[in-house]
């Protein structure tokens, strides 16, 4: 597949853009659905045919009622064979002619993804919540498509713990996630800002934990506060709702939940977890500011069996194979003050505070595996040690996850550098609250996740790549609908699509079938970043950011 070229024509500005697109041998008339289109649902594609009705029958207004006759039909099959094919059990083939279109799926999931194309083939009015236009037909090209992903993690990170993202906004981006062949939901649940599940043992989490009393408005540099509590929390049964809806679209949600650091929201509300030894960690409040807090765990049994008490409920919810752990930034200024800490150390004959924060990982790591799940955290993690078993998310450039692929650990690749979408988009005073490098639409397009250097063997360990969406800045939906969009759509066909090089790949071309996603954009009601620059509504003017200058370094 990788030697087949992108785009022979027609060119029907699918993204992201699959391996093969062509016209049917000899030409052909193309697929016309109508009121008497039928879906003829083959075992195991019953709830694929269940979201085409609910989605482009909504946008059509046309019934797709299950097939009873020999009258036009869309026809959806398992084929397991494409898998071999193709290279892939998410593989689809589709194909558009007279009364027929037919898709094909190696699996659920690779057929769901054909219908995602499928969707995208007629028109950006299929992308509508109910039809607009008075049309009773709708028209699909006589193409067809084979396809398949280049990678297996194919991620977006929501974070949700700076700003809060009520229910009904989680499900919105998990359809905008599989509108673009996306499939792995990260899902940043707590932070020293905010605590957002329901632990029912630990009833403070939400009572306490989940608000903060005021918030920094902008970079932590800025002088401006919204001087109005900010919080909310999905109960389990939401969290349910997430997954269920996520894995209807083949999304598998992996929670976060993060240890030992940025916790000073779970410490708020139970103050043993926190260096007691150290601080008064009654008088802790939710953090009302960005950045990294000093206030961290405490290596004690109690503060092991709370946070298993808290996998124990999360693994009930989430069936991902994954659980992220976090890892990251954990600032080690208590425990070098810490008797507590210092004791540990000893006892468990460690070198330093970098090694016992390896300890607090290793333990979860293998509780986890336990259970028959994996652990996964930031690329910190490997100080002092990679905990066996754990997976790495390679944030600080490439070079944490080389060292785990070349240690024989599995990666995903998301370099701030490259992929962190909070970061600006553009220079410039009128892009909002700027922060980190300047991270184009281009940019992004040819950000390669595979780093030179490594083995054959080695690049194998590389499980995807991931988008990452944070928060302290991106106040609503509006926001992060503005840092997301259209970038988030450039990132999707480097994650699917086996593009050449990056210095290699058509970028035009890639703008030209935007074109056509900036109406699908619209129809979704999706508040993108246009290409021309932010409309006057987005920008932010006397907002501090963080913009940082040049090039990003490339390691």
């Amino acid at each position: 597949m990788s030697d087949t070229p992108l785009f022979p024509e027609p060119d029907v500005a699918l993204i992201p853009a699959p391996s093969v697109s062509a016209s049917l041998p000899g030409g052909g008339t193309g697929f016309v659905i109508d009121a008497g289109t039928e879906i003829d649902a083959g075992e195991g594609t019953e709830r694929v045919a269940r979201w085409l009705r609910a989605t482009v029958g909504a946008a059509t207004g046309l019934p797709l009622a299950p097939h009873r006759d020999g009258g036009s039909r869309v026809l959806l099959r398992i084929a397991p064979s494409l898998e071999d094919e193709l290279g892939s059990p998410e593989a689809y083939q589709l194909s558009a002619d007279g009364y027929l279109i037919r898709i094909d799926g190696a699996s659920e999931a690779g057929l769901f993804w054909g219908a995602q194309t499928f969707r995208q083939l007629l028109g950006p009015e299929a992308f509508r919540r109910a039809p607009v236009t008075g049309r009773t037909e709708w028209e699909v090209p006589a193409v067809t498509v084979r396809d398949a992903p280049r990678f297996h993690w194919r991620g977006l990170l929501l974070d949700v713990a700076r700003h809060f993202m009520p229910k009904e906004g989680v499900l919105r981006y998990l359809d905008l996630m599989a509108a673009h062949k996306l499939n792995v939901f990260h899902f940043h649940l707590t932070d020293d800002q905010g605590w957002r599940i329901e632990i029912k043992r630990y009833p403070k989490l939400i009572e306490t934990a989940s608000w903060r009393a005021r918030s920094k408005f902008g970079h932590r540099a800025s002088p401006l506060w919204e001087e109005k509590p900010h919080g909310g929390y999905y109960t389990q049964d939401d969290i349910r709702e997430i997954v269920a809806y996520a894995a209807e679209r083949h999304i598998t949600v992996v929670p976060e939940i993060d240890v030992p650091g940025h916790s000073q929201a779970a410490i708020a509300a139970y103050p043993e977890l926190g260096n007691t030894d150290v601080i008064d960690t009654t008088a802790l409040t939710v953090w009302d500011n960005w950045g990294i807090a000093a206030n961290v765990l405490a290596p004690t049994d109690t503060t092991l069996r709370f946070y298993e008490g808290v996998f124990e409920e999360v693994l009930e919810l989430f069936p991902a194979q994954f659980i992220h752990v976090g890892g990251d930034e954990c600032r080690k200024e208590q425990w070098s003050e810490s008797v507590t800490a210092k004791t540990r150390i000893a006892d468990l004959s460690l070198a330093d505070e970098d090694e016992l924060q390896s300890w607090f990982i290793g333990h979860f790591d293998a509780w986890l595996a336990a259970r028959g799940r994996r652990l996964i955290g930031w690329d910190e993690i490997l100080e002092g040690g990679l905990a066996k078993g754990a997976a790495v998310s390679s944030w600080r450039g490439y070079g944490g996850g080389i060292a785990a692929a070349r240690a024989g650990h599995d990666v995903v690749m998301c370099p701030e550098q490259y992929v962190y979408l909070d970061h600006r988009q553009a220079p410039g005073e009128d892009e909002p609250v700027p922060i980190g490098f300047v991270r184009t639409l281009e940019d992004v397009y040819r950000f390669e996740p595979v780093p030179d250097g490594l083995t054959e063997a080695e690049a194998r360990h590389v499980l995807g790549t991931q988008a990452n969406v944070w928060t302290e800045v991106l106040e609503d939906s509006a926001r992060v609908d503005y840092q997301t969009f259209p970038r988030l759509a450039a990132f999707a066909e480097v994650a699917w699509s086996r593009l050449p090089a990056p210095a290699e790949r058509d970028f035009a071309g890639f703008e030209r079938r935007m074109t056509a996603h900036y109406a699908r954009l619209d129809a979704l009601g999706v508040a993108y970043r246009p290409p021309t620059g932010p409309r006057p509504w987005q920008k932010r003017p006397g907002v501090s950011g963080r913009p940082i200058e040049g090039s990003p370094p490339n390691k």
